[in-house]
C-alpha cells in the first residue's frame, strides 16, 4: 500500500478558492493527510516472473490452495498431479521456503490450505542461482498481519461432486510491537471417486489386456502451522515456523480385467483392493534475518528438521476365470528425515552500482522404508521372505550459488548467475545386499538479460543450465502390486536429466507479453513397461537421445468498467522434436514430433451493481502429451462463482461450480519397447461447492517477511 500526501496542492486549492468568497465567510480547516490507496493489478509480468496476486479476490472463495493453484496463470497440472509452467518442471516454495512435497503428497498438503490465506502465487519461469530447482519455481506468498492487534477468520465449505465432502479452517495473527504470531489449523474430510480403463498391448505375442478400475477413497486430514517472529531491533529478526500436516485414508478397488491373445479371451479376472493407511509431516524451520534498508544488506540464516511417516496395508483380492483365488497383502511403513542449513546474503557494490547475492545449503536426508509382502495360502497370512525386504536411501547435497545484478545506462538491466551442487547418495536394500553408491557435481550458470527501449517497450533474453533428480522414492526396486491387476517397481539405475534452456520475452505497454522459449535435453527418465512372465510391470526408465521443444506464450491483463472487470488471458503452443528420441529407443508408433496447446482465462468483476457481489470465473485448454506419451484429446477445466459480502458483520458467502460442464480426465497412450499402453481416467473434480467465512479484527496485511527478502536482493526486475 501506497501513501501519498497531497495536502499543499488542496490547501491551495482551498485558498485559491477562499479569495473569491466574501471575506466574512472565511473558515479554516486542517488537513492532516489524504491518503490514496493503489490496488495491484491482478496479474503483474516481470522481467523473470509473473505474479498472480489474489488477496481479497473472489477467486478464494470455496477454494483450496491446490485449487488456485490450477488457475494460476502459464501453470498446468497433468494427470500424474506434477505441476509445470509454460511446459517446465515446477519446483514449489511456500514463503520461500522449499516445500518437501511432490506429485500427489503436494496436492494433498496444498488442499488442507485454505485459499483465504493467499496473498499471491509467483511463477518464476527464469529463477536465478538462488534457488534449489531444475525447472521454473512456484512461490506461494501467504498473508501476514501488518496492524497491531487480533485478527483472523474461519471458513466452512460443502462440496457435492460424486460423493460429499467438507472441510473448515481456522486462521489466527496477532502482531504487537516487534511481535508476529500466526496460528492455522484445518480440517478436510474428502471423498473421492475415480474411474479408469486401461488397454496394455504387448508386441511379443500380441495379448492385449482392457482393465476397468473403479476406486473409492475417504481422506481425512488435519493440518496445523505456526509461525513466530520477534524483530530484536530494526535490523535483526528471529523466528521460527512449525508444520504438522496428516491423513488418515481408506481406499476400496474394485476392477476387472480380460486377456485377450489374437483377440481371442484367454482368461478374465475380477479383483479388490482394501487399503487403509496413515501419513505424518512434521516439519520445522527456525530463522535468524538481518536487514539493513539503510545500506540494503540482508543475512538470511536458516536451520531446519523434517519428518515425515507413512504406514498403509493394502490388501490386494483376485478370483481368476479359469484359475483359483490369488490373495496379496502388503504392509509399508516408511521413515523419512531431512535435515537442513541455509545461508543467504546480499548487498550492494559501491564501485561497481550493482548488487551481489551469494549462499550456500548443506542438506541431508535418511530414508528408510520397509516393505512386507505376503500370500494368502490355505486360511493365514503367509510373509514371503523372498519378496520382504528394506530400502534405504542416504544423501547429502551440498550447494553454493551467486548472483550479480547490476543495470548499465538505465535502460539495460543484467543478472548473471552461477549455482554448484555437489551430490553423495547411497541406495541400497537389506535382503541380497544390492547397492549403489555414486556421486557427481554440477556447474548451473543463467542468465538475464532486460532492455527498455521506453517505457512501453522492454525485451528480455534469458539463458539456465538445469539439472533434474530423480526423487528418492523412484529408485526403490520393489515389486508391488497395482490396484487394477499389473505392477509397479522403481529403478536402481535411473540417472539424472540435464537440460538447457533458452528465452525472449517481449512487453509491449505493460499489458501484452510474447514470450519464445527453446530447452533442449540428451537423455531423461519416463514411465515404461516390462514384461516378466504373465506381470505386467510398470517402471521409470532413462532414456537417451535428443529431444528439441520450441514455444510460444502470449499473455494479457486487462481492466475494465472503472477497473471492476479485470480479464487475464494466456495462449501457449510447443513443438517437441522427438524424431531422435524415438530412433535410439525403438518406440513403435510413437510420434516423432507432437504439438501441445494450453490457454486460460481469468475473469473477475468486483461489486456487482454495488451490492458487494463479486464475480469470477476461470477457463483452460490443455492437451495431454509429454515424453513418450501422448494423449487424444484435450483437458477442458471450468471453474466460476460468486461471493456476496456482508461488510458489517465480516462475513461472506459464496458458491462455487467446478467443471459442470464437462468432468475432466485424460486419455493417452504411453509408448515403450515392448507394447503401448492407454490410460484413460475420469476425475472427481466437479461439481458445487458452498461457503461460509467469519472474519474478525483488521484485515490489513502485507508480505512475509521472507518474500521481501528475496524481492530486495534477487536481481533485475522489471
Amino acid at each position: 500500500m501506497k501513501k501519498t500526501i497531497i495536502a499543499a496542492a488542496v490547501l491551495c486549492t482551498l485558498c485559491t478558492f477562499a479569495q473569491e468568497t466574501k471575506n466574512d465567510t472565511v473558515k479554516t480547516e486542517n488537513i492532516k493527510e489524504v491518503v490514496v490507496l493503489a490496488r495491484k493489478p491482478t496479474i503483474e509480468s516481470k522481467a523473470d516472473r509473473t505474479v498472480f496476486n489474489v488477496a481479497n479476490s473472489a477467486i478464494l472463495t470455496g477454494n483450496t490452495t491446490w485449487d488456485v493453484l490450477r488457475m494460476t496463470p502459464l501453470v498446468n497440472i497433468d494427470n500424474n498431479d506434477q505441476v509445470q509452467a509454460e511446459g517446465n518442471s515446477v519446483t514449489v516454495y511456500i514463503n520461500d521456503r522449499k516445500s518437501v512435497f511432490t506429485g500427489k503428497e503436494l496436492k494433498e498438503y496444498l488442499k488442507t490450505i485454505a485459499a483465504d490465506n493467499l496473498l499471491k502465487i509467483e511463477v518464476i519461469t527464469t529463477p536465478s542461482a538462488k534457488y534449489e530447482t531444475a525447472g521454473a519455481v512456484i512461490n506461494i506468498v501467504l498473508k501476514r498481519n501488518e496492524n497491531e492487534g487480533l485478527k483472523g477468520s474461519v471458513s466452512m465449505n460443502n462440496s457435492q461432486s460424486y460423493k460429499n465432502s467438507q472441510s473448515s479452517s481456522v486462521n489466527l495473527n496477532y502482531h504487537k510491537k516487534g511481535f508476529t504470531q500466526s496460528l492455522s489449523g484445518s480440517y478436510n474430510h474428502n471423498n473421492n471417486l475415480q474411474k479408469s480403463y486401461n488397454e496394455n498391448l504387448i508386441y511379443a505375442d500380441n495379448s492385449l489386456t482392457k482393465i476397468t478400475t473403479e476406486n473409492s477413497t475417504v481422506w481425512k486430514s488435519p493440518s496445523a502451522s505456526s509461525s513466530t517472529e520477534f524483530e530484536l531491533d530494526e535490523k535483526n529478526n528471529v523466528g521460527m515456523v512449525v508444520e504438522y500436516y496428516g491423513s488418515a485414508n481408506s481406499t476400496l478397488s474394485d476392477a476387472a480385467g480380460e486377456y485377450f491373445i489374437n483377440n481371442e479371451l484367454q482368461r478374465k479376472y475380477a479383483k479388490t483392493v482394501d487399503a487403509n493407511g496413515t501419513n505424518m509431516f512434521l516439519g520445522s524451520n527456525v530463522f535468524y534475518k538481518y536487514y539493513d534498508k539503510e545500506k540494503s544488506r540482508i543475512l538470511d540464516l536458516n536451520a531446519g528438521i523434517n519428518y515425515s511417516g507413512n504406514e498403509n496395508t493394502r490388501t490386494h483380492s483376485t478370483l481368476w476365470d479359469p484359475a483359483a483365488f490369488e490373495g496379496i497383502r502388503t504392509a509399508a511403513d516408511d521413515r523419512n528425515r531431512e535435515y537442513y542449513v541455509k545461508l543467504d546474503y546480499s548487498q550492494p557494490l559501491p564501485n561497481e552500482g550493482g548488487q551481489l547475492e551469494f549462499g550456500g545449503k548443506m542438506n541431508f536426508r535418511n530414508n528408510v522404508m520397509p516393505f512386507n509382502y505376503f500370500t494368502f495360502e490355505g486360511d493365514t497370512w503367509a510373509e514371503d521372505a523372498s519378496r520382504t525386504n528394506t530400502f534405504r536411501y542416504l544423501e547429502n547435497l551440498n550447494s553454493v550459488y551467486a548472483n550479480f545484478s547490476k543495470t548499465y545506462f538505465k535502460k539495460l538491466e543484467t543478472r548473471i548467475g552461477l549455482r554448484y551442487e555437489y551430490i553423495s547418495f547411497t541406495i541400497k536394500q537389506d535382503v541380497g545386499s544390492v547397492e549403489r553408491k555414486d556421486s557427481y557435481g554440477t556447474l548451473m550458470p543463467d542468465l538475464l538479460l532486460k532492455y527498455s527501449f521506453n517505457e512501453n517497450y522492454n525485451l528480455t533474453a534469458t539463458y539456465k543450465h538445469s539439472i533434474w533428480r530423480p526423487w528418492f522414492a523412484e529408485f526403490n526396486p520393489f515389486l508391488m502390486p497395482a490396484d487394477n491387476g499389473t505392477f509397479q517397481r522403481g529403478n536402481m539405475d535411473l540417472q539424472p536429466n540435464p537440460s538447457d534452456r533458452f528465452g525472449l520475452k517481449l512487453g509491449l505497454y505493460k499489458k501484452y507479453f510474447i514470450s519464445a522459449n527453446f530447452s533442449t535435453t540428451d537423455q531423461d527418465y519416463w514411465t515404461s513397461y516390462t514384461v516378466e512372465g504373465d506381470r505386467t510391470i510398470a517402471m521409470p526408465t532413462t532414456f537417451y537421445g535428443r529431444v528439441n521443444n520450441y514455444s510460444l506464450y502470449a499473455n494479457t491483463n486487462q481492466n475494465f468498467i472503472k477497473n471492476k472487470l479485470n480479464v487475464n488471458l494466456n495462449l501457449g503452443l510447443s513443438y517437441t522434436d522427438n524424431s531422435d528420441f524415438k530412433r535410439r529407443n525403438n518406440f513403435v508408433g510413437m510420434k516423432e514430433h507432437i504439438t501441445n496447446f494450453n490457454g486460460s482465462a481469468n475473469f473477475s468483476y468486483t461489486n456487482l451493481f454495488d451490492k458487494n457481489i463479486n464475480l469470477n470465473g476461470w477457463g483452460g485448454l490443455h492437451s495431454q502429451n509429454w515424453g513418450n506419451s501422448v494423449g487424444s484429446k484435450m483437458n477442458f477445466f471450468h471453474s466460476f462463482g460468486a461471493t456476496k459480502l456482508f461488510p458489517a458483520t465480516q462475513m461472506e458467502a459464496g458458491i462455487r461450480f467446478n467443471n459442470i460442464f464437462r468432468r475432466p480426465g485424460n486419455d493417452f497412450v504411453t509408448y515403450s519397447p515392448v507394447g503401448t499402453f492407454r490410460n484413460v481416467n475420469k476425475w472427481d473434480w466437479y461439481g458445487v461447492t458452498f461457503t461460509f467465512v467469519k472474519r474478525f479484527g483488521n484485515q490489513k496485511v502485507k508480505e512475509n517477511t521472507k518474500t521481501n527478502v528475496e524481492k530486495e536482493g534477487g536481481g533485475a526486475k522489471s
